[in-house]
Order: C-alpha cells, then structure tokens, then sequence
C-alpha cells in the first residue's frame, strides 16, 4: 500500500493520500485547498489515478480543496450523508466502503464534533477526523456538536477497535503524527472518564474561541471549497 501522510502548517490539518500500488488509484482524505498543487504533484510523481477526495466532516478551519482537485483530476468528491453537501458527487453513509482498486475502507459515523462526522477505517488503522486525536478530541460547541453523541462515537465505536489499530487524526497541534487506539485509551486526558454525564460536562466546561477562519470556511465548504460558488 501507498500512504503519505500530507501537513498544512497554518491549519494544523493532516492530509492522507493511499492508494493500494503504484501506478493504481488513489484516493485523499482532507486535502486543503492552499495545498492542491502539492497533492497534485504528488500523484503524478507517484504515477497514481486520483479517483475520490474526501472529507470527514465540514471543516471549520481551513477551506476544503475537493472541489479544485475535481475540477484539476476529475475525481470524485465524496462526504457523509447527513452533511447535506450538494455539490458531491458521493454521499456515504455507515456501514458502506470508499474503494480506490482493491483498497476498501470501511465507514463509520462518529458524530460529536459536527452531526456530519466520519471516521474510515482500514484493517491496522483508523482515520479519525476530529472525532479523536492524539491526546484529545475535538470539541463540541458548534455546527450541531455534541457531547454525548462524542461520547458514543468515541466509547461505543472507536476505542472498541483493536488496541494497536494506528490512530491518523484530521489535526493536529503538537507535533504529533501517529499514535494507537490503546495509547489513546490510556493516556488521552478526555477519555478518563467515569461516564457519559462526566464527558458531557467536560466538553460542556472547555472555553475556546472560534477558529478564525470559520465564518469563511464553512460556507466555502458547503460549496466544495469553490469560493465562487459559495
């Protein structure tokens, strides 16, 4: 399998590019618009058919680049059903695959952080999005947030993964880049929690401000990051 793990500096976001061989099709998960040149690039170093971009959810943070890499490759462009997104051309739901060849990962709603978040997984590792990250997870107390749906997610579903499934969030801010679900188990500082009602009132008690590219991203990413069309 072909992996690259892609970094956007100013957002903090991780982008995933996989695809199962060389010269095969390849699939993105969050690519930033800033960094379509890159991603396209690297595909063709690669000698890679990009056939779907996606996002996990609506991204609040930095602007989307699932429309420019249709427009540059001709991919598909593909979200979670309950995003309500037009311009897509996949809408996925739980329990379906996002194939590139003979590569399949399985899709899970993992709501909390928004009501439209997705999580993908492949049998030794689990993209997250902003559901769970290193030593974290994503907060709640926007676009349709909350907590206890998170706590769902995280306690029903994702930390009932096998302990060493490789943990590849949508961000991060602290330099790190992998880690497992174990590890998250353990010494994620949000996980040790008696219940969901202890969860809830965590989340509920964080004081955080908006990300400053918010009033901008979200409308651009219901357009696919098409600033025009926004």
């Amino acid at each position: 399998m072909i992996f690259r793990q892609l970094f956007d500096r100013s957002s903090g976001t991780y982008t995933y590019l996989l695809a199962e061989r060389p010269g095969g099709e390849a699939l993105l998960i969050d690519p930033v618009l800033d960094n379509t040149g890159q991603y396209v690039r690297l595909i063709d170093e690669l000698d890679l058919k990009l056939v779907k971009a996606v996002d996990t959810h609506i991204h609040a943070d930095h602007v989307t680049a699932l429309g420019a890499l249709r427009e540059r490759t001709g991919c598909a462009t593909a979200m979670g059903a309950t995003a309500r997104i037009e311009c897509v051309s996949v809408h996925f739901h739980e329990g379906e695959k996002l194939s590139a060849d003979n590569l399949h990962l399985d899709v899970i709603y993992t709501p909390g952080h928004t009501n439209d978040s997705y999580s993908f997984l492949l049998p030794d590792r689990v993209f997250t999005g902003d559901t769970l990250l290193i030593r974290g997870t994503g907060r709640t107390d926007f676009q349709n947030g909350d907590p206890a749906a998170q706590y769902d997610s995280l306690f029903n579903k994702l930390l009932r993964l096998p302990e060493d499934t490789l943990v590849y969030p949508a961000h991060d801010y602290n330099g790190m880049t992998v880690s497992t679900i174990g590890e998250e188990k353990h010494h994620n500082p949000r996980l040790q929690v008696s219940d969901m009602q202890a969860y809830v009132e965590l989340m509920n008690g964080l004081v955080l401000d908006d990300p400053r590219m918010m009033d901008i991203a979200i409308p651009a990413n219901r357009a696919c990051g098409l600033l025009d069309a926004a």
